[in-house]
């Protein structure tokens, strides 16, 4: 019997998931949780075989939690399972840990083999999804040009950016004049919409 954890704020996809996985007889969902910072805490109590994490939940996302399964609980194996089919998570799910990164729209069926197969020690990933990752290249943006972009979609100005990351202006004009340069666009509204769309900002911004 492979055992399950489920990770996924939304509580009417995460009581369908559970559903659907309870139905098959060699599959058991032993926890669910709605935050990111809660899974964990359940997994090192429980100890499932397979862990699915939605990317974007509160208190911790997906891809950080799939770090920390790792290293907290190295025998629970995550599949990462979001609505977002971009290229830059893919990436990032791999080198977070994850051994297994489907969309949300896969079927029943496709999810369940992909929980045996990632619990035999094998993985899985949507292969549109791998075939996107390979040709858009890996991520060309540094950690803080991330935070910057990011954090610049909710703060209008350079210095209200200088004041939340505890920079000066200039090396905040110099991070976004670098970012706007590495994806091609034309000014950092531009910038911030093209790399989160391949998925190349993080889900929650640590600064």
């Amino acid at each position: 019997m492979t055992r399950i954890l489920i990770a996924e704020d939304q509580a009417m996809v995460r009581g369908a998931l559970a559903a659907l996985l309870g139905m098959e007889p060699d599959l058991e969902v032993v926890a669910e949780v709605g935050r990111g910072d809660e899974a964990v805490p359940l997994a090192l109590a429980m100890r499932p075989d397979v862990a699915l994490l939605d990317i974007e939940m509160p208190g911790l996302d997906g891809l950080s939690a799939a770090a920390q399964l790792r290293t907290s609980v190295p025998g629970c194996r995550v599949v990462i399972l979001t609505t977002f089919g971009r290229p830059g998570y893919l990436r990032r799910a791999m080198a977070s840990g994850a051994v297994g990164f489907l969309l949300k729209d896969s079927p029943a069926s496709e999810l369940a083999d992909a929980i045996r197969r990632v619990a035999r020690g094998q993985r899985v990933v949507d292969p549109a999804l791998a075939l996107d990752a390979l040709s858009e290249g890996a991520n060309p943006l540094s950690q803080r040009e991330r935070q910057v972009l990011t954090l610049s979609a909710t703060s209008g100005t350079i210095a209200d950016l200088a004041a939340t990351l505890g920079l000066s202006e200039g090396t905040v004009r110099n991070h976004l004049s670098a970012a706007i340069q590495k994806v091609g666009a034309r000014n950092r509204a531009e910038a911030a919409r093209m790399a989160a769309s391949k998925g190349w900002l993080s889900p929650d911004v640590d600064v």
